[in-house]
């Protein structure tokens, strides 16, 4: 997951055509101001879904945990721009007292601003196949899944050599997330595609919906939940494969990461046909628990601040909230965890996904990291408690490996993400052979 995300735009191709002077200077601007806390002043270029789902009182909410986390801002550090489709980007680097961050200030053909991330500060790093990759042993082509509205540009690697290949469908985590559920220099779904195909299995991997779509789904946040963000996109890939040449369609599986993870119960009650289930890194206990203990870890590696303590204990009061029967879809998202719309909070209010995944009569593959601060042991347990009973799921644990199943060493802390890896190849190799045992 990003550190912070503000909000989301649409992304297609990258172009060479960079932003203007006049963006530039804009974007510098808009960060002083967020500097100098006049959040008045720094939503009067905002579009109108931004002035929407950013008032001047969220941004300075959003700020202050921005500021809780990485220390008061310092200067300003350089800048670097994008075009991607219609839309001008502008990233404005920033040192704060503990970390330097990317500001990603995005503006629209009007020049208004209709998006903002906040993001640790890299320059790109040219990415690298993993060591277990063979490209000669497969091939890559683009795919679209779904159509109409919601259509994702997608990549779909079919091995050579086989005449019906079994298939695995990526889901991803939470956040805006590209096909390769790109992190800072890693790029595991890459990583899990290119090292299957390598071993005579298909993979399929597309771009999230918040990804695509971001600003269109900013506009109907408050309705948004797991189903639209998640699920329907997931079931519409297993459905187009069962119509694709060259897939069994018999042995089509769905790989969940995260919160992907956490809704493959959801996924399995919507296609009784998929062939079985991976869980990489899936929450059991409720979500607005597990941001309690995120948040609560990595104040935990520095003295905690005042500012920290103070959000930690807003968070347990949202979170109650989120617990009370007193949740409505009127609650104001200032009082709920994330400033996330109560609709999304009561979709998932009592969902319980180890409880949900005894109902799936199919294999299940179920796999955590040791270093994993975001999912932890305690989640893992959840699933094993659930399930251990079966003969028809197993079990992987990987001592070394974080959020992303990459091995490291030492303390895990979120400066893990920006250091270069690659999927461990035992998880390559033990979702194959669970795959291929299917």
């Amino acid at each position: 997951m990003a550190l912070l995300l503000l909000c989301s735009v649409a992304a297609a191709q990258q172009s060479e055509i960079s932003a203007s002077q006049p963006l530039i200077d804009k974007a510098k601007a808009f960060v002083s101001l967020l500097a100098q806390g006049n959040f008045a002043a720094a939503t009067a270029d905002f579009d109108s879904t931004m002035k929407a789902v950013m008032p001047a009182e969220k941004l300075n909410e959003t700020w202050k945990t921005v500021t809780a986390q990485v220390g008061q801002f310092r200067e300003q550090a350089g800048v670097r721009t994008e075009k991607m489709a219609q839309y001008d980007i502008v990233y404005v680097g920033s040192i704060f007292e503990q970390a330097n961050l990317d500001i990603k200030v995005v503006f629209d053909s009007a020049s208004k601003i209709a998006g903002l991330f906040i993001v640790p500060s890299k320059p790109p790093v040219e990415f690298s196949s993993a060591s277990y990759v063979n490209p000669k042993a497969f091939r890559k082509s683009d795919i679209t899944v779904g159509s109409s509205e919601w259509a994702l540009p997608g990549t779909l690697t079919m091995p050579w050599g086989v005449e019906l290949a079994p298939v695995v469908v990526l889901v991803h985590g939470s956040g805006p997330n590209d096909r390769d559920e790109s992190l800072g220099p890693n790029k595991p779904f890459r990583d899990l595609a290119e090292g299957l195909s390598s071993k005579g299995i298909a993979v399929l991997r597309y771009d999230k919906r918040t990804y695509k779509y971001g600003q269109k789904m900013a506009s109907m946040v408050k309705s948004l939940t797991v189903k639209e963000e998640t699920i329907d996109d997931a079931l519409a890939a297993v459905e187009q494969l069962r119509q694709t040449p060259g897939i069994d369609s018999n042995r089509i599986y769905v790989l969940g990461h995260s919160l992907g993870a956490m809704l493959v119960p959801r996924i399995a009650k919507g296609d009784s046909m998929i062939a079985g289930f991976i869980a990489m890194a899936g929450i059991t206990r409720p979500l607005e628990d597990v941001l309690i203990d995120q948040f609560s870890y990595i104040y935990s590696l520095g003295s905690i601040t005042p500012e920290q303590k103070a959000h930690l204990d807003t968070l347990r009061v949202q979170a109650a909230k989120v617990k009370s029967a007193g949740l409505t879809v009127k609650t104001p998202t200032s009082q709920l965890p994330l400033d996330v719309p109560a609709k999304y909070w009561i979709d998932l209010k009592g969902y319980k996904p180890a409880e949900m995944a005894k109902e799936i009569a199919r294999p299940m593959l179920i796999m955590q990291g040791g270093r994993d601060y975001q999912v932890t042991e305690v989640d893992f347990n959840g699933w094993k408690n659930a399930l251990s009973g079966r003969n028809d799921v197993e079990f992987k644990f990987y001592p070394a490996a974080n959020h992303l199943f990459i091995d490291g060493q030492g303390k895990i802390t979120p400066d893990d993400y920006e250091v270069a890896g690659h999927v461990s190849e035992a998880v390559i190799n033990d979702i194959a052979d669970w795959v291929n045992k299917h």
